[in-house]
């Protein structure tokens, strides 16, 4: 078989959405780059029953929506997500009585429910039209790597059939982006194993899941404005696991149930019947929605132990990999498409820097050590957590903290444009790695205090919007700060975390002093320069009980939301 010879500059391996998005992203930093996209599949993707990973986050929605300007089609093709929302709903079916985390209004900061089949056949449409060369049904049989840094004239080769013919394509640049096949991650061993073992199974169903009407309570579906809850991610959390409900603008629903293998085995959920049955069991109220749609179902599979890492995701040999094809997390706060983002930002300034003809060494290092810095931190909130997902108490705390840390940290470096800062980096690296520390010493808290919880499931909403803190947090990401003001954002973030650790201790030493908080209490000590940035006034940022706090506010019977007045309930009841 003859084989044709061309060259490219970068050759990018899959054409789902980190590589679409990568090729994009590089195009519109140097327009005239040779960017050749090789997907396995015949397009076009199917809607709705394509692949996971559909509800976007902060990080994820700005990419999309700012760094690529994909905005008209966020807008007008897919859906405006209601935020997170939590329900401790296990063994219920009266869902106006449990207790419910979440926002009763949009947020500052807008992210959106995806339908994957139809956001990458635009993709594909938009990259080609952007300049980017995407050849479908194409297999990768070979791909050689050229060596080192120290050779720098020699290109990569991948040899791929397209069509009954094979051919051999020369890049300066190969990516892999082709998710869990993991092509280069196999070549070179770069696999790795976490500690998180959780599995997952979904599908998907052709009809709504509309969560508001599964109560005719006219005060329960008015303490939201609007009041569509089911635009939501709505999360059904029960000890050792959480389900996913996701509306997909196709007019689709994806089901997902979640678990600590070690509670709820996946062989007890493995098929779609065993999957209804344990939804029966342990979420009644989506099986009699469900029950009556089995012959709607679109999809089934599933993933036993999903979560993993990879040694190495970005090299100064001129190779990288991106999305799934490196490492992967949870869907737990949906994180997939912002460490795409963060990992694209870092690749495509790595070409950038060679094509000026720059020396890789250092930085790609640098980016390397700083995204399994973010993995790290990230795969803290997960590991061992799902016993602590059906705690009333303990949960609502524990999402506040995710939350802030996010917010606060490592949303602030993406929407401020400064990941590639090194110099900021440096100049804060201290207070991160202060950050890092206490994030694993209060996920570690966390866990022990749910140990000791009551449980109680209050029928009461915590609102996140009525936290001014919180909500001021969010809308912060919107600003335009210069290196002196954003140093100065990322320093009163730590103080601000630091507070808030601190209440946490003091919130569960209060039902539980004999529970075991040195560490923690030794790691909030304010110092000078926190002490100055603490809230004014000493403004506390969880609720005091024995005071009505401006947060976690339940509506009054017959309120509204644009009621001034709530009955306020602390986080423990």
């Amino acid at each position: 078989m003859n084989t044709s010879t061309s060259r490219c500059d970068m050759v990018i391996l899959g054409g789902g959405l980190a590589g679409l998005t990568l090729a994009m992203q590089v195009r519109q930093r140097m327009p005239d780059i040779n960017v050749l996209v090789l997907e396995r599949r015949t397009l076009p993707a199917p809607e709705a029953a394509h692949k996971v990973g559909e509800s976007s986050v902060e990080i994820g929605a700005h990419y999309f929506d700012k760094v690529l300007g994909l905005r008209e089609h966020l807008h007008t093709k897919q859906l405006r997500k209601f935020g997170f929302r939590f329900f401790f709903s296990e063994g219920r079916r009266d869902i106006d009585q449990v207790t419910e985390i979440g926002a009763s209004r949009h947020l500052s900061v807008p992210s959106y429910q995806i339908d994957r089949g139809i956001f990458e056949n635009f993709l594909t449409a938009e990259a080609q039209r952007r300049g980017v060369r995407f050849v479908e049904s194409a297999m990768v049989r070979r791909v050689e790597l050229s060596g080192s840094e120290t050779t720098p004239a020699q290109d990569h080769e991948v040899v791929y059939e397209h069509e009954g013919a094979m051919h051999e394509v020369r890049a300066r640049w190969v990516v892999d982006a082709c998710g869990r096949a993991g092509l280069l991650k196999r070549k070179l061993d770069l696999a790795q194993t976490n500690a998180h073992g959780a599995h997952a199974i979904w599908f998907r169903i052709k009809d709504r899941i509309v969560l508001d009407e599964w109560s005719d309570n006219l005060a329960w579906r008015e303490r939201c404005d609007p009041q569509a809850r089911w635009l939501s991610t709505n999360h059904l959390v029960g000890t050792g696991y959480w389900v996913w409900l996701i509306p997909l603008s196709s007019g689709s629903h994806s089901v997902g149930i979640v678990a600590d293998p070690r509670i709820h085995p996946l062989d007890t959920m493995d098929t779609f019947d065993k999957a209804m049955d344990w939804l029966q069991k342990y979420q009644p109220r989506l099986f009699d929605d469900l029950d009556g749609k089995r012959h709607l179902l679109q999809d089934f599979a599933f993933l036993k132990r999903f979560s993993y890492g990879c040694k190495q995701v970005f090299s100064a040999d001129r190779w990288a990999l991106t999305g799934e094809a490196g490492l992967f997390l949870d869907p737990f706060y949906s994180p997939g498409s912002d460490f795409i983002a963060i990992s694209n930002t870092y690749i495509t300034e790595l070409v950038d820097m060679d094509r000026r003809g720059e020396r890789l060494g250092a930085r790609a290092q640098i980016y390397d050590q700083l995204f399994h810095s973010f993995y790290d931190s990230t795969l803290a909130l997960y590991t061992d957590q799902y016993t602590l997902f059906g705690d009333p108490e303990v949960l609502p705390v524990k999402v506040i903290w995710d939350y802030a840390i996010y917010w606060g940290v490592l949303s602030q470096f993406f929407f401020h444009d400064r990941l590639t800062d090194l110099t900021t980096m440096a100049a804060l690296r201290d207070e991160m790695a202060r950050c890092q520390r206490l994030n694993l010493v209060v996920q570690s808290f966390l866990r022990a205090w749910s140990g000791k919880s009551l449980k109680r499931n209050a029928a009461v909403m915590l609102d996140q919007a009525s936290i001014p803190w919180f909500a001021e947090l969010n809308r912060s990401l919107n600003d335009e700060l210069d290196t002196a003001a954003f140093a100065e954002r990322i320093r009163h973030s730590s103080a601000q975390l630091h507070q808030l650790a601190r209440e946490i201790l003091e919130r569960a030493l209060e039902d539980h002093p004999g529970l075991d908080g040195e560490e923690l209490r030794m790691l909030t000590e304010p110092t000078v320069n926190q002490s100055r940035r603490m809230s004014a006034g000493g403004e506390r940022m969880l609720p005091l009980r024995e005071a009505p706090p401006q947060c976690f506010a339940l509506r009054p019977e017959g309120g509204t939301p644009s009621d001034r007045q709530s009955q306020v309930l602390g986080v423990a009841g």
